[in-house]
C-alpha cells in the first residue's frame, strides 16, 4: 500500500454526478470521496444545494481535495451550462445520470404536469446531461456514462405505468446511443436497479388518497 502522499502524482478520475442530494446518489458520491487512496475526483451535484449537508454529514466533513458539491438542476439549461463551465479544464472521465422522480398511482389519477415533471426528469433530464457533456468526451475519445434505469425499465410494474414509460425510453435511448459512441472510446452502461433501501419511496409523487377516483 501507498499513502497519500505517494499518490500525489497519480493521475485522478473525475467523475461528476447528478441526483446526490439521497439515495443511490449520495451513497455513490460519499463512497468514491471517501476512497482511502484519494484517487477520485467527485462532482457531486443536486438541485437544491441545502440538501449537500446530509452528503457532508456522511463523509464526517469537508473533502475539499476529493469533493466538490455542485448545484445542477437536469430539467434546467442554464444550470447544466453553468455546471460544464465549472469542470472546463478537467477532462470528465466518467458521467453519472442519476437524477429521477417518481409518480406512483392509477393511470386515470396522474396529472397531465405531474407526468410531464416525470419525463423532464427521468428521461429528458438524462438527454439534457449526456448532450451537455458529451462532446468533451468525444473530443478526447475517452470516457464512460453510466445512466440509472429500473426493473421498470425492462417490465411494467403495476400503478408504475408512468414511471416505467420513462424508463422504458431510457433504455431505447441509452442502447441506441452505446453503439455510436463505441468508435469515440465512451463506454456507456445502464444500472437497472430492483428495490434500493432509500428515501426514493418516500420522495415519490402519489395521487391524494381522498380523491374519487382513488375510492
Amino acid at each position: 500500500w501507498r499513502g497519500p502522499a505517494a499518490l500525489s502524482g497519480m493521475e485522478r478520475t473525475t467523475v461528476l454526478i447528478t441526483g446526490c442530494s439521497s439515495g443511490i446518489g449520495l451513497g455513490l458520491a460519499a463512497h468514491l470521496a471517501a476512497d482511502a487512496t484519494r484517487r477520485f475526483k467527485v462532482y457531486a451535484t443536486m438541485r437544491d444545494l441545502a440538501k449537500g449537508e446530509r452528503l457532508l454529514e456522511r463523509l464526517g466533513g469537508c473533502c475539499p481535495d476529493t469533493l466538490e458539491v455542485l448545484q445542477l438542476d437536469v430539467t434546467d439549461p442554464c444550470s447544466l451550462a453553468a455546471a460544464v463551465q465549472r469542470v472546463q479544464g478537467q477532462p470528465l472521465d466518467v458521467l453519472v445520470c442519476n437524477a429521477g422522480v417518481g409518480l406512483m398511482g392509477p393511470l386515470e389519477t396522474c396529472s397531465d404536469q405531474a407526468m410531464k415533471t416525470l419525463f423532464d426528469v427521468n428521461l429528458f433530464g438524462a438527454v439534457r446531461t449526456i448532450q451537455a457533456f458529451l462532446p468533451a468526451m468525444k473530443s478526447r475519445r475517452a470516457g464512460r456514462i453510466i445512466v440509472s434505469s429500473s426493473i421498470g425499465g425492462l417490465q411494467g410494474l403495476p400503478f408504475n405505468a408512468v414511471y416505467c414509460a420513462s424508463k422504458f425510453a431510457v433504455e431505447g435511448l441509452c442502447e441506441s446511443l452505446a453503439i455510436v459512441l463505441r468508435p469515440f472510446n465512451i463506454h456507456l452502461t445502464l444500472v437497472e436497479c430492483g428495490p434500493v433501501h432509500t428515501s426514493f419511496l418516500a420522495n415519490l409523487q402519489r395521487p391524494d388518497p381522498e380523491g374519487s377516483e382513488m375510492r
